[in-house]
């Protein structure tokens, strides 16, 4: 694995296991006032490993490193390319980034906002990771990546009981995901007339322990400190038609209508990716017709797979997604990067409610709704370990033993329903779909394929406008 750590002045940087000193304190103060001194060494003591850095990790990273967390690991194997400078922050064509590695460009102007955290690269193909690899970090947070690479990365860490971050951003659209397994947290409240019951709240929350707070003042002796636990799915059900949104969003037909069909397209852009090994978006889709085709269709029957009434998803949508798919715009990126920032340091605190487990991000409403996508049937958390990691972790010792190289998401693809290394040719690709659509083409699907088939279209002639809106 190639690495390098630096901090502000060229040397590594370290930490006294003792405790904050008063420096920090001095610069950590504001937020020591807001989440409290213990949850501050928590955060002082995490080592997080953000992977692809794009505009999204940007500023995941540059918020993480200014609430003083121990170390960064920034993962990509990717160079800077004139695309990424429209909006990536770190990166100028002035300093000469143009051609480097994006982890490498990036890391000198992180390491600046904060020379007391360690910034470690790490250049290395994450899908050529062990498992293994995931072990020695507190949360893993994986941006801008396929649903089939991060169906594995998630696995790793649920192999090793790791919290899982995954985000991505196209254009005006977004989503954030978070798979803790199980992740305690304490809020103070007032003590009612009534005990707090132990037990279960939600099918995902439960109250596990209720505590008197130790008093510090009068006002102390009515406070009670309350422990929650939330249980989670992983990003494979989560992300698939295997998890339904809650009753009571699916009781209630005005909730269901407000449900952003974001979601939907979501959904049918991880199948179609996953499907055809690349997105709906570049030059050779956008004048295939079937593709486009394929794709509404697959928005149509996700929509349906959720229980959403047809008439939410409008041809008009598609087309704006489609225009969008692939694209960076700042402003976008500060707001998810963010909020998932933001929760990995309640998480890291262990004071509040973390995100339960999606958010979905539209920037023409400026709304990003939290829903919690779980199947209707059967355990979360820890209980929901899947019988694959076991079948990956063996094959991967099996090969070290051997002495061949592991490819993490060779095995995982492979247990995991993918086809990893079979790159078929697009027109081949897309002779079943063709065929499909042909028996389908009188039924009614809610929505116009001509005019999603238009949208590609227009999206060819408005790809450089984008760039430049997300410059602006």
């Amino acid at each position: 694995m190639t690495t390098t750590e630096t901090n502000g002045s060229g040397q590594e940087t370290s930490h006294s296991a003792a405790g904050i000193s008063a420096d920090e304190i001095a610069l950590y103060d504001r937020q020591i006032r807001l989440w409290g001194m213990k949850a501050q060494e928590k955060i002082r003591s995490a080592n997080i490993l953000l992977i692809t850095m794009k505009a999204l990790a940007n500023e995941i990273a540059k918020n993480l490193v200014l609430a003083g967390i121990g170390s960064l690991t920034i993962n990509d194997h990717a160079v800077v390319s004139e695309a990424d400078l429209g909006a990536q922050f770190f990166l100028s064509a002035e300093d000469g980034h143009l051609g480097q590695n994006r982890a490498v460009a990036a890391s000198a102007s992180l390491q600046r906002l904060n020379p007391r955290v360690k910034v470690i690269v790490d250049t290395d193909d994450i899908r050529t990771k062990h498992s293994s690899f995931y072990s020695s970090f507190d949360i893993i947070i994986a941006t801008d990546l396929d649903a089939d690479t991060l169906n594995v990365i998630n696995t790793a860490t649920r192999i090793h009981g790791r919290k899982f971050y995954a985000a991505g951003s196209h254009g005006l659209y977004g989503f954030l995901f978070a798979d803790l397994i199980e992740h305690d947290f304490i809020i103070e409240r007032q003590r009612s007339n009534l005990s707090t019951t132990l037990g279960p709240e939600t099918k995902t929350r439960s109250i596990v322990s209720v505590a008197p707070k130790e008093p510090d003042n009068k006002d102390s002796n009515h406070i009670e400190l309350v422990t929650k636990r939330e249980l989670y799915s992983t990003w494979l059900l989560a992300s698939s038609d295997a998890s339904h949104l809650p009753p009571d969003i699916l009781s209630s037909p005005r909730r269901k209508r407000a449900v952003t069909p974001i979601l939907s397209c979501l959904r049918a852009l991880w199948q179609f990716t996953s499907t055809f090994g690349v997105p709906p978006t570049g030059p050779e889709l956008l004048t295939n017709h079937t593709a486009l085709a394929a794709f509404t269709q697959m928005c149509s029957d996700k929509h349906k797979a959720l229980g959403l009434p047809a008439e939410t998803l409008r041809a008009e949508l598609l087309r704006s997604f489609l225009q969008n798919v692939g694209a960076e715009l700042a402003p976008v990126a500060a707001v998810l990067g963010g909020q998932l920032a933001q929760d990995v340091i309640n998480v890291l605190g262990q004071t509040q409610q973390p995100i339960q487990n999606f958010v979905v991000f539209s920037g023409e409403s400026m709304e990003a709704n939290v829903y919690a996508l779980h199947p209707r049937e059967g355990e979360l958390g820890r209980g929901l370990l899947p019988v694959t990691m076991g079948v990956i972790e063996a094959a991967a010792e099996v090969l070290e033993k051997e002495g061949q190289t592991t490819d993490l998401m060779g095995l995982g693809g492979q247990h995991l329903g993918g086809q990893p290394g079979q790159q078929q040719q697009l027109s081949s690709q897309m002779e079943g779909v063709e065929q499909q659509q042909q028996q389908q083409q009188q039924q009614a699907n809610g929505v116009s394929t001509e005019q999603s088939t238009s949208a590609g279209q227009q999206q060819q002639e408005q790809q450089g406008s984008s760039a430049d809106a997300g410059t602006a």
